[in-house]
């Protein structure tokens, strides 16, 4: 096996020579640079990662931890999150934490012992505790879509509130007074945030809440399909569904549209999240734009100034979301 000696004889420099251009010194010519690059090949010599990460003190890598690995939400995320850190040639390990503490605690460890340089963490079911604790150790670490006060500067997360008013706030200026709604899981902080900003509109309108026309689901489409099935045997009218994100939408239409109700002719219908698939749907799913893919931008943005200290990114730590209108709403 080919080591770095063997590389700096063939090539005909020093073995400093050699290193600087492992690690992409700009002080090497990029003639020496050639030929040590052409001896490396020769000799089929690839650098050993755990070796230059033990001199080095860096892995140039970063741990991503997510709630799931599948559905256009976090692979959105994803994407944004390797794009960034990418461009700056850092590498990306990921673990799953399927929003259970122990699972999240887990994948957290193993990211650590990993040697990651940072950690990006999309966690549920951890406390705010334990993640200021977590905060005050040696790596650096941001949080996605999650906000606590104390660390502030270690959050990117989205005004869930706010997004919650808008897409009711859509539904109430064009006429709808009678209202139903999806909820995702209590136990989330985004789902309350959502409902908070539901019924924040409601009042501003002067439209009572009707918690008998309220459905919690979980996120996923069939509780969307389930949700609407559980509403529409009430027996109370509505013309406005608000589901708390895309997915559930996407179930409920379903529902409606086997059971003969005309989406938006008879019923309005409102998502959150704006996924990729919701303006291919028939009808074009009115929702709220949830900018997941610029959060994991800059969450990677604020690993590269913290912890590789590239100080030009400027860090956004509060996104605003919008509503995007298609045509699954319409007035009354």
């Amino acid at each position: 096996m080919a080591t770095i000696y063997d590389v700096s004889v063939l090539a005909g420099v020093s073995l400093a020579t050699v290193s600087r251009v492992m690690n992409k010194n700009a002080k090497v010519s990029e003639k020496t640079a050639q030929k040590v690059q052409d001896a490396m090949k020769q000799l089929g010599y690839r650098p050993n990662a755990i070796a230059q990460s033990l001199a080095s003190n860096r892995s140039n890598s970063v741990g991503i931890l997510v709630s799931e690995l599948h559905g256009p939400f976090y692979g959105s995320m994803m994407s944004g999150i390797e794009a960034e850190l990418r461009t700056a040639e850092k590498h990306v390990i990921i673990a799953a934490g399927h929003s259970e503490e122990a699972l999240e605690k887990e994948g957290i460890e193993f990211l650590i012992s990993r040697r990651c340089d940072a950690l990006i963490l999309h966690v549920e079911a951890v406390s705010d505790e334990y993640l200021v604790e977590l905060v005050k150790g040696d790596i650096p670490i941001v949080l996605i879509n999650r906000y606590i006060a104390e660390i502030a500067d270690h959050c990117i997360s989205l005004n869930n509130e706010l997004g919650g008013y808008y897409a009711t706030k859509a539904l109430l200026e064009k006429g709808h007074r009678q209202f139903a709604y999806i909820s995702g899981p209590s136990w989330k902080m985004d789902a309350q945030e959502r409902l908070k900003g539901h019924q924040r509109a409601l009042k501003e309108f002067n439209v009572p809440y009707n918690d008998a026309l309220t459905y919690e689901g979980d996120y996923q489409e069939t509780s969307g399909s389930q949700g609407t099935s559980y509403l529409l045997e009430q027996s109370r009218p509505f013309t406005a569904l608000v589901c708390a994100n895309d997915e559930m939408a996407l179930g409920a239409m379903t529902v409606l549209r086997e059971k003969g109700i005309r989406v938006p002719d008879d019923i309005s219908l409102m998502g959150f999240d704006n996924i990729f698939f919701s303006q291919f749907i028939h009808p074009k799913l009115s929702t709220v734009d949830y900018p997941i893919k610029q959060m994991g931008k800059m969450a990677a943005c604020w690993t590269l100034k913290h912890t590789f200290n590239q100080a030009e990114h400027d860090i956004t730590h509060i996104f605003t979301p919008s509503v995007v209108i298609r045509d699954s709403t319409q007035a009354v």
